[in-house]
């Protein structure tokens, strides 16, 4: 294990690095999408973030230590657009005396940005959408904003003392 220092800010945690901002979700639904183009070619939320932490890093291995993924699923992602589209989505040079580095393509740039301003365009459709629905979704803890739910556990619970007769503790009848 190397022990040299890290250069920069400080990472963000593997939670918080593909989630939506706080501020989006605290508005509304947020929202998650994936593109198939066909059934070989598709672009997400993942190919995004990693290609734009590459435009921010100008380093394929950076910019999957930046988002949490092994540099092995980062170069196969890389690699599966390179395939799927008749254009490349980044260029990389060889590590060597100046070091290798990876910078994207003006294709690369509009693939990031055609996704983004799709992104900006669903994003309040979903709120108008499924905003009723989201008030019944379950806390963190399981516990719904629906008035008078109960917990999943507590739910889960009963149900199992429901199915035990007296007296036999924790065995079915």
């Amino acid at each position: 294990m190397s022990t040299k220092a890290r250069k920069g800010p400080p990472r963000p945690a593997p939670t918080e690095r593909l989630a939506p901002p706080a501020e989006a979700r605290a508005s509304g639904p947020g929202i998650r999408f994936r593109l198939d183009f066909h059934d070989q070619c598709s672009v997400g939320i993942g190919k995004i973030s990693l290609l734009e932490a590459i435009a921010r890093t100008g380093s394929l291995s950076q910019a999957a230590r930046d988002i949490g993924m092994s540099y092995r699923r980062a170069w196969l992602l890389i690699d599966s657009m390179n395939a799927e589209f008749d254009t490349r989505v980044i260029s990389a040079t060889v590590g060597g005396s100046g070091g290798g580095g990876a910078q994207l393509t003006p294709f690369g740039s509009e693939l990031i940005q055609a996704y983004r301003n799709l992104e900006a365009r669903i994003a309040p459709l979903a709120v108008e959408h499924m905003s009723d629905v989201a008030t019944h979704v379950a806390g963190p803890r399981g516990n719904s904003a629906a008035a008078g739910s109960q917990s999943r556990g507590r739910l889960s619970r009963t149900l199992k003392q429901s199915q035990t007769a007296p007296g036999q503790r924790g065995v079915r009848s």
